[in-house]
């Protein structure tokens, strides 16, 4: 007969327990505190603790940690009515076997520990939800997809094994490798995000690994880079689907063994990074059209976390937006309390293309028109405009038609290439002044990342584009 100890400060909980599981044969004690469930663990020899975060005197936490040290092999799930990021990442990170949040139903609980007690060589890691200091932006979610992922930081936060983690744009992602990085060994070493989109070709490679004097035209002076910059820390490669293949192929290089040259030198330096991928493309097909290397995509395949996009956990909807809503007014000096229902039922229906960016963008400008205590539709100018329509694709095409026809009239031997240029110039502006200048929504629509559209806007100047 498995024995299972119970720890909760309500005595009324470990009652139900007893209750629920001794049905099924299991032999259950408990406790009401940290202190008493070590002595019990030391004295029963239970197969399984299940134990509550929140307790006095010794809190969940700090009993997982001392239970942990004691009796290693011990297996212990922890449930807490109020889940956060922090504390199920935390909880994964000291060995935790999975994390429950209350309340939760009876099957959710006896599946869980029938399954924790046949893999009990395993263990696996806990959740939570709000990473990052006071200051800056937090992970948020409740949602089963969302607890996942805070489980799998909590299991890989601490190894230095490269994590690879993919998503649409602004699901969040550069905020999952913060996440990772805060609970790694690596916390008080350097943090870098690089943007692989947002850097010319040309110059990616010197960012990357750094140049020798003289190594091209205007390299006056020797480059450190980021590579050697970031030794000892972790580096978060963002956009890693835009990586030329020429670069994948040192990049690889360091995954393998920590080595590369800056470019123009012949010296090899030894780097110690850890690695945070991310990309919103489908690197399988990138693969299969030979622009993503095969042993680059395996290397990195080996922990994957995959972020799903809001429009797939709008349970999250309603805590994301109390938290903007906190976070702008405290901002703004404001004192809006929440949001009205109506609100959270129509953002709740609404598939948000721009995830949790488009989100936080519509909630900072109601709280700017605010005027109550409460967020409502009429503050967020809601609905939104859904995107371009037929209309307007016909006027892009007649748009572009007139262009080309200047440039027939011009005529040129670099006419194509001129062509080319303009053509998506007029295209990117055009379809930004119909989306009203929101740049996830154009991005959306072109079928490009929002990075490389920002990219493209800051590098093509309208001065250029064929006169009429």
């Amino acid at each position: 007969m498995d024995k299972i100890l119970v720890v909760d400060d309500e005595k009324g909980v470990c009652h139900s327990f007893k209750k629920i599981l001794g049905r099924l044969g299991y032999d259950i004690i408990s406790a009401n505190n940290g202190i008493e469930a070590i002595e019990q663990a030391g004295r029963e020899n239970p197969s399984l603790v299940v134990m509550d975060v929140s307790m006095p005197m010794m809190d969940g936490l700090e009993t997982l940690q001392r239970l942990k040290s004691l009796y290693p092999e011990i297996i212990v799930i922890m449930m807490t009515a109020h889940s956060t990021s922090d504390r199920a990442i935390t909880a994964m990170k000291y060995g935790a076997y999975d994390y429950l949040t209350k309340p939760f139903d009876n099957a959710q609980l006896i599946s869980l520990i029938e399954k924790a007690i046949v893999d009990k060589n395993i263990s696996t890691p806990v959740t939570f939800d709000e990473t990052g200091d006071e200051k800056g932006d937090r992970i948020i979610g409740r949602s089963p997809a969302m607890l996942e992922i805070f489980k799998k930081i909590g299991q890989v936060a601490e190894s230095d094994v490269t994590v690879l983690l993919r998503g649409e744009t602004g699901t969040g992602k550069e905020l999952i490798a913060r996440a990772i990085y805060h609970h790694s060994k690596r916390v008080n070493k350097p943090f870098l995000p690089v943007n692989c989109a947002a850097i010319p070709e040309n110059l990616l490679e010197s960012e990357l690994f750094g140049h020798e004097k003289g190594a091209f035209t205007g390299a006056d002076n020797k480059k450190i880079g980021k590579f050697e910059q970031c030794s000892t820390g972790t580096m978060f490669l963002d956009e890693i689907g835009d990586m030329p293949l020429s670069i994948q192929a040192k990049w690889l290089r360091v995954l393998q063994d920590g080595c590369f040259q800056r470019l123009g030198g012949k010296e090899t330096i030894k780097t110690d990074v850890r690695i945070i991928a991310a990309t919103n493309k489908n690197l399988e097909e990138l693969r299969d059209e030979k622009r993503f290397r095969d042993d680059l995509y395996w290397r990195l395949n080996v922990v994957s976390i995959n972020i799903p996009p809001l429009g797939e956990r709008k349970d999250d909807v309603d805590v994301l937006v109390q938290y903007f809503i906190k976070k702008f007014s405290r901002e703004s000096g404001k004192d809006v309390k929440g949001a009205s229902s109506d609100l959270l039922e129509e953002f709740k229906k609404y598939h948000w293309p721009g995830n949790v960016r488009e989100l936080q963008s519509i909630v900072q400008r109601g709280m700017l028109l605010c005027q109550k205590d409460f967020l409502s539709l009429d503050d967020c100018e809601w609905p939104p405009e859904e995107g371009i329509s037929d209309i307007k694709i016909k006027d892009i095409e007649k748009m572009l038609s007139d262009a080309a026809y200047e440039f027939l009239k011009r005529g040129g031997t670099n006419i194509y290439k001129e062509a080319v240029a303009a053509f998506e110039r007029l295209l990117i502006k055009r379809a930004l002044e119909l989306n009203r200048n929101n740049q996830v929504m154009t991005a959306k629509f072109l079928g490009i990342s929002r990075n490389t559209l920002r990219e493209k806007v800051d590098s093509k100047q309208d001065s250029n584009l064929p006169k009429k």
